[in-house]
């Protein structure tokens, strides 16, 4: 991977385009972008945050075409759900250079990682699973912006294939365009904890809002309130494929907070005072042994 690289960003949402303009603003790498919107694509162009298309065949998958600038990328990054990056993957391989790197930016890992990883060793292109930890609770390219990812941390999935001038590469990349840190591990364990971080907190919040009091909350709320509802406005679509791709672990997560919520239903029925207490120093406690946010 060269220095002044040709980057591919396929999917132009809040992801997608987040990096292009953080790239654009803070790099000297060339930046192409495909979008299945022309509109978005358009818009792209206008402010800069691609220097040009990659073709579009119009497929669902937002893959580009057979004669497009692909095989020029040395780095291409795919903001696309989890099924689409591997359709896309699939459709495309023979046209990556082998010089190049695949980077996926999805939510899951596993359920993308094993499929990505095989079709890159048969094709002999790079590959390696990200996921940016930074997000809006708005989607699309308007939204997006180029200080996104500024002190967030980036998760990689490193397996046999990534050496480490490909691992050091990268993290000059991502440092440039704002990241503070890049997190290493393994799908299994990305995927067990983002379950409890992030999909659990959406179900959450996306729960609580459909109590009838949220509709005459105005007036009564304040900073909890909105902390508690900021996720609950989600795309379902991804969100549902997101959340079936994990499972596994998400309904573990999810009997976990339920049991747990069951012993403060429990406590008030019961008029326990000293019950309840202990479960609210409990999680306070829990709460500063945890650090951070």
């Amino acid at each position: 991977m060269a220095f002044n690289m040709t980057v591919g960003i396929i999917g132009l949402g809040l992801i997608g385009g987040s990096m292009a303009k953080a790239i654009k603003s803070r790099t000297a790498h060339t930046v192409y972008g495909a979008d299945l919107n022309r509109e978005t694509l358009t818009l792209a162009r206008l402010c800069g945050a691609i220097d040009g298309t990659l073709d579009n065949s119009g497929s669902q998958n937002s893959a580009p075409a057979k004669n497009d600038k692909l095989s020029s990328c040395d780095l291409i990054m795919l903001a696309l759900r989890p099924a689409a990056a591997i359709a896309l993957t699939k459709e495309n391989a023979a046209n990556i250079s082998k010089n190049a790197l695949l980077c996926d930016l999805c939510g899951v890992k596993r359920a993308v990682c094993t499929e990505l990883a095989a079709i890159a060793a048969e094709y002999g292109f790079g590959y390696i699973g990200g996921h940016p930890m930074a997000g809006r609770e708005v989607s699309g390219f308007v939204n997006s912006r180029a200080e996104l990812f500024d002190g967030a941390s980036m998760i990689l999935t490193p397996d046999a294939r990534s050496g480490p001038q490909l691992l050091e590469t990268l993290k000059a990349f991502f440092s440039d365009i704002g990241f503070a840190a890049l997190t290493f591990t393994t799908p299994e364990e990305h995927d067990r904890i983002i379950a409890f971080t992030s999909q659990l907190a959406h179900i959450v919040s996306n729960a609580y809002v459909k109590s009838p009091e949220a509709q005459r909350r105005r007036g009564f709320s304040a900073g909890s309130y909105r902390d508690m509802t900021r996720v609950a406005r989600l795309d379902e679509e991804m969100w549902t494929e997101l959340f079936f791709d994990n499972a596994d672990f998400l309904t573990g997560q999810l009997e976990v907070l339920i049991g747990n919520l069951s012993e403060y239903l429990d406590a008030l029925k019961a008029s326990d005072a000293g019950r309840l207490r202990s479960l609210l120093r409990d999680g306070r406690e829990k709460k500063a042994s945890a650090g951070g946010d």
